[in-house]
């Protein structure tokens, strides 16, 4: 973490072909459904197995209408890692939790190139529709895991819930946030929004007893990214999500080195730490390794991609980090930060992310991102060339102060082509959800968030809401809550800020309104508060359907009374 952040605050094929990924490269095809479960071996094969352990869990992610990804790791038990090729792999999918109503099942095969990481790309199945699953080998089994399918773009759909999560350090506590997402029962998905992992070594960034970083130093090569991985998924509060939920998720920077870019990043130094292409292509391996995230056919560096939750919400997961983004200015007061050349995302993907915003027919657009949207200032500069009469030639006059260039208050250009599109399509119900900064706010965003007189008259284009973390650093004590009472006034449409409590955001989406429900720990340093809500500190805020105006201190979503999660009584039918 940076100075500069810290000094701030710190997401049915034919029944007999089916297409999967496994960690290195597989083909496979399913069993017919209704089959009884076989050990996923080829007769005679069974002895030559090696034993093997599920010790970092199940996950599922990237749900479509017909298709989840599916993940595991075996970690072999009686011989070394390097010794073995191949280990054989199989996923059962079933109805119910005691995996008897099979439907379908699916053949891999992993071993030391990937990892031992299986991803199964579960195709043919039924839309809006709750799975459990189960990894085996041979007669070794996983955990049984618990996913869904999305419903159709076309189906009518009244209802989603999901929780919001981002920067979750291992050295800095305790994954009590995690315990209380997964004490949740009835969510349909998980958004990370990034900083799932960080790369920092023993005592460099968060030294909480017992959770020290391994390996014992900073992570450079592919190895260091992979046994971090290992160590993060190690966690019985992290593996409850997992197994529970399907998870949309993206990077930020800490997946590979603090403040990346295309081209490096702060905390990359090539003099004594190599070459920045090799380090995140390391990075990149890993992450598409450990994550349960649907990989691009052809480019591995690309991870924006869409989801449609029926015609209630269409959803963009964008890449705001590594894919288009160009180095960061030196300072708040560089005006090159206001230049038309540079970027933040691709041309690529913010031509794809236009185009979605444009032809979206659901009554909801959201956007899951890195970084905040809105404008964070400090104060407005004088205008002295409008004064004067004169041109502005240094593009700077007039402006906002920024208070973080890594954000896009580092990158107007980008911003304010997304932001032309919403004003001039007349595009509403635009939901903005970011990570990145381990702090909660509700934002309004406008054209031009300075100007009072004019937004006091119109309606936000947008609403970003952004998440705490669950053990990243805010503010300390004291100065959280003077910056709390300060931020408003040079920023009048931040409308709700928190900037010291780890958290997460639950969001309960209607016809009628988006509702962001803001859930803080009670601390991350106890065993005994593990995943305990603190109360008085929960806070509510929304946007209504066609107005982005954001509103306060309205009574909490109600609960589906059908639940969903894994630990609770399993639910046979799709939930509305």
């Amino acid at each position: 973490m940076n100075k500069q952040r810290r000094a701030v605050v710190k997401g049915l094929a034919a029944a007999s072909f089916t297409a999967l990924t496994a960690c290195g490269g597989s083909s496979s095809e399913s069993s017919r459904a209704g089959q009884a479960p076989s050990p996923g071996v080829v007769p005679g094969e069974e002895l030559s197995l090696p034993a093997v352990a599920f010790n970092h869990g199940v996950a599922s992610g990237d749900s479509l209408a017909d298709s989840v990804i599916l993940w595991t790791r075996v970690t072999p038990t009686d011989a070394l890692p390097r010794t073995i090729d191949r280990v054989p792999v199989q996923v059962t999918v079933a109805r119910d939790r005691e995996m008897r109503e099979v439907v379908a099942k699916f053949d891999a095969s992993t071993g030391p190139d990937s990892d031992f990481c299986v991803k199964v790309d579960a195709v043919g199945l039924q839309p809006d529709t709750w799975y459990y699953y189960q990894f085996s080998v041979g007669s070794q089994r996983s955990s049984i895991g618990r996913t869904r399918t999305f419903p159709t773009s076309s189906a009518a759909t009244e209802r989603a819930r999901f929780a919001v999560v981002s920067c979750s350090n291992y050295a800095f506590g305790l994954f009590s946030v995690y315990k209380a997402v997964s004490d949740h029962a009835d969510l349909d998905f998980v958004l990370h929004l990034g900083d799932y992992v960080y790369e920092y070594g023993p005592g460099e960034y968060g030294d909480f007893p017992g959770r020290e970083p391994l390996p014992p130093h900073e992570m450079i090569e592919l190895a260091d990214y992979r046994q971090r991985y290992a160590q993060y998924r190690t966690d019985p509060h992290l593996q409850a999500v997992h197994q529970q939920f399907p998870m949309i998720c993206i990077w930020d920077d800490h997946e590979s080195a603090n403040d990346s870019y295309v081209g490096g990043a702060e905390n990359h130094d090539e003099a004594t730490e190599g070459d920045w292409a090799k380090r995140k292509a390391a990075s990149i391996q890993a992450y598409h390794e450990w994550l349960p995230i649907r990989e691009h056919p052809t480019d591995p560096e690309r991870i924006w991609r869409n989801f449609a939750f029926g015609n209630l919400i269409d959803l963009f997961m964008m890449d705001t980090r590594l894919e288009g983004r160009d180095q960061q200015v030196s300072s708040p007061s560089d005006p090159a930060r206001f230049s038309a050349d540079r970027r933040l995302i691709s041309e690529d993907q913010l031509g794809w992310l236009v185009a979605g915003l444009t032809d979206s027919s659901a009554r909801w657009r959201m956007i899951g991102q890195q970084v905040m949207f809105a404008e964070l200032n400090i104060a407005r500069t004088v205008d002295v060339a409008k004064t004067l009469g004169l041109e502005d030639e240094t593009e700077f006059n007039g402006q906002l102060a920024a208070l973080n260039v890594d954000q896009w208050d580092g990158y107007v250009a980008d911003r304010e082509v997304i932001l032309q599109t919403l004003a001039d399509n007349g595009i509403d119900n635009t939901v903005i959800f970011t990570g990145d900064i381990h702090t909660s706010w509700a934002n309004e965003v406008y054209a031009d968030s300075g100007n009072l007189l004019e937004n006091s008259l119109t309606t936000p284009l947008a609403a970003e809401f952004v998440t705490p973390s669950v053990t990243s650093p805010g503010l300390p004590d004291g100065v959280a809550e003077l910056a709390e009472l300060a931020v408003p006034v040079a920023n009048p449409h931040m409308k709700y800020v928190e900037l010291k409590t780890p958290g997460f955001m639950l969001v309960d989406v209607t016809l009628e309104r988006t509702q962001a429900e803001f859930y803080y720990v009670r601390n991350i340093t106890s065993e005994d508060d593990i995943g305990k809500i603190d109360p008085a500190k929960t806070k509510v805020v929304g946007v209504d359907d066609g107005n982005s105006s954001i509103y306060q201190d309205r009574a909490l979503s109600e609960p589906r009374a059908l639940r969903t999660a894994m630990f609770h009584p399993p639910v046979r039918t799709a939930v509305s």
